[in-house]
């Protein structure tokens, strides 16, 4: 692959900082207090559901063009869960994106979007086989 863009930012663990090479992002991270942590600061997960909720909506934006569906009206949340891993004792995590159409794609036609979104967005292509991705429109 030929990249057209390389985004690179530098952590020191989770209870630390992430900084982007182009310092638009600094963030204190911490974990969440549902990990026992004291949840004064981002953390992965919330990073990673907002990168793929926005690339997500983007790539229902390009497929929108494509097929010339108006989908200026949709939203999607993303929401990624971390658990344990009964395989290896670690940690795994699962998906779940909430996207929520307009009225004119309630049915087939937003699932056949949504599905051609998903076989385009490079989250998804990323993700696949790798952890469970629910979708579920709202």
């Amino acid at each position: 692959m030929d990249a057209l863009y390389t985004a690179v930012a530098t952590a020191n663990g989770r209870e630390g900082r992430a900084v982007s090479s182009d310092g638009q992002i600094d963030l204190p991270l911490a974990f969440p207090a549902a990990l026992g942590g004291n949840g004064q600061g981002t953390n992965p997960e919330q990073l990673f559901a907002a990168g793929y909720a926005a690339c997500f909506a983007s790539a229902m934006g390009a497929i929108g063009r494509q097929e010339k569906i108006d989908v200026k009206d949709a939203s999607v949340t993303a929401e990624v869960s971390i658990g344990k891993d009964e395989t290896d004792g670690g940690f795994g995590l699962s998906l779940v994106l909430r996207v929520e159409l307009p009225d004119h794609l309630q049915g087939e036609a937003g699932q056949d979007l949504l599905k051609k979104t998903h076989a385009y967005c490079p989250y998804s292509k990323a993700t696949r086989g790798n952890l469970p991705v629910e979708i579920v429109v709202e």
